[in-house]
């Protein structure tokens, strides 16, 4: 399959890498060489220095024969303009960011009469995955798949009593509940029942929720079902300014500080509740003032991963119930397990994760990426001509780097073991290290296409382009 990215910074430069991994022919434009010198030395794709907003560079690199077209650049208006030229001259797909608040409730207009396939917007969807945890009232951030009925969370074993030391096979899982993963050292792993846990690891869960919330019951993970009512939230830009809305609409009491004077006068006029302060979110006096040993939860959405840690540790430190972090850069994570932050969320791998959701189509149907995207835990649909179809997962021979984490059969979850059976239809939640992504394809997918080139059962005449 033949795909172009616009635009090579962080979000560009995710899509780039893994979408390159799949045997995709992938080229990005960008207008910037020191961009494009980054992919060059860290990714198997083609670079072009250009503006792809230009007609005459889509039309040189045929874009008629091109699968799809992903506009990521910093402009929203040079996203929807590239989407545009790039279906009037016959791409198949175009996907566009769109940021800008004041265009979120044109989505829809946009799509139909511009003919953009789908429309992503980071800091909206960031805002919704935060807005989410805070308001279910949930003791734990849990990723959710198969219809709600599985969940997977993550457990740093220094917040757990009784089980550093021991062998998974020992522990009394209190449930249908399986250790999908280890993550030690800031290196993902797939454990077995020989693997030892470690004081410093953190343990993924997958099953059922209520198997997951007895384990925590029972290996004494910190739980506080508090409502949150009162939110401070650092940094009044998109993402705050989404979230203050959706928390707000939900009867939350927020308080947001923001640096920018003008930012503040925006955030006042357009915010139906809340209070603005205008302030620097890191000035403890200023917190102090504002009382946040008082607040339910804070969130820090400032633009500097280091000023987010910072504060968020120091919330923790004044007794603060809930905090997140919007990190960016995916080698502070091993840091973060570390760190006693409760969530630190990232948008690049949140919008990534809809993209590669939405390319590989209706069989695929949910996708998060973990660990800055060493691991994948991917919702697959299994059809009746997969591989894994109709045998015994003991007799499949899967790598080591792939673990089947729950089935749902018949509206049942089923947390497998080697005797299970996969059944055409069934919902399968795998947990797959970036290294066996191919792999996985040989198992759920016809040998000639992969997870991406899928996207050719859509395509009428589509062919596999020569590289330009």
């Amino acid at each position: 399959m033949r795909l172009i990215i616009v635009g090579g910074g962080k979000l560009g430069y995710k899509l780039a890498e893994s979408l390159s991994q799949e045997e995709n022919d992938v080229i990005v434009i960008d207008i910037d060489s020191q961009v494009l010198q980054r992919i060059n030395d860290h990714l198997d794709v083609l670079t072009i220095k250009a503006n792809g907003a230009q007609l005459q560079t889509l039309e040189q690199l045929h874009i008629e024969k091109c699968d799809l077209i992903i506009a990521v650049t910093g402009s929203d208006e040079t996203n929807v303009l590239v989407s545009v030229i790039a279906k009037k001259l016959g791409c198949k797909k175009v996907i566009a960011r769109i940021r800008n608040p004041e265009y979120a409730n044109q989505v829809e207009f946009i799509k139909e009469n511009m003919e953009i396939d789908y429309i992503v917007n980071p800091e909206l969807s960031m805002a919704r995955e935060v807005a989410k945890y805070l308001l279910k009232g949930q003791a734990l951030y849990m990723e959710n798949f198969a219809k709600g009925k599985v969940g997977m969370v993550d457990f740093r074993v220094q917040n757990l009593t009784g089980i550093d030391g021991k062998k998974i096979k020992e522990l009394d899982m209190a449930g249908p509940v399986l250790i999908v993963a280890i993550c030690r050292n800031g290196e993902m792993i797939i454990p077995h029942g020989d693997t030892e846990i470690l004081a410093t690891d953190t343990i993924y869960l997958m099953g059922q929720k209520e198997g997951i919330n007895n384990f925590s019951k029972v290996y004494g993970a910190p739980i506080d079902m508090r409502a949150v009512k009162k939110v401070l939230i650092l940094g009044g830009g998109k993402a705050g300014y989404y979230l203050a809305n959706k928390l707000t609409y939900n009867g939350v009491d927020i308080k947001i500080i923001e640096q920018d004077k003008e930012r503040c006068k925006y955030l006042a006029e357009n915010l139906k509740s809340g209070l603005v302060i205008h302030g620097d979110g890191t000035d403890i006096n200023l917190l102090m003032e504002e009382n946040i040993a008082d607040m339910d939860a804070l969130v820090s959405l400032t633009g500097l991963d280091e000023e987010n840690l910072l504060i968020t540790l120091l919330a923790k430190q004044y007794g603060v119930n809930k905090v997140i972090a919007k990190v960016s850069r995916s080698n502070y994570i091993p840091i973060i397990e570390q760190l006693g932050i409760d969530v630190a969320i990232n948008p690049i791998l949140i919008t990534a994760s809809e993209i590669l959701r939405f390319i590989q189509g209706g069989r695929v149907v949910s996708i998060s990426l973990l660990l800055g995207g060493k691991a994948e835990v991917l919702e697959i649909i299994a059809r009746k001509e997969s591989k894994i179809v109709g045998k015994k997962l003991a007799n499949l021979g899967l790598p080591k780097g792939i673990i089947i984490g729950s089935i749902l059969h018949e509206d049942k979850v089923i947390i497998p073991d080697g005797e299970s059976i996969i059944h055409p239809g069934d919902r399968v939640i795998v947990f797959c290290l970036q290294s066996e992504v191919l792999a996985l394809n040989k198992y759920f997918y016809r040998p000639q296409g992969g997870l991406l080139n899928e996207l050719r059962n859509s395509f009428k005449g589509t062919g596999k382009s020569t590289a330009i």
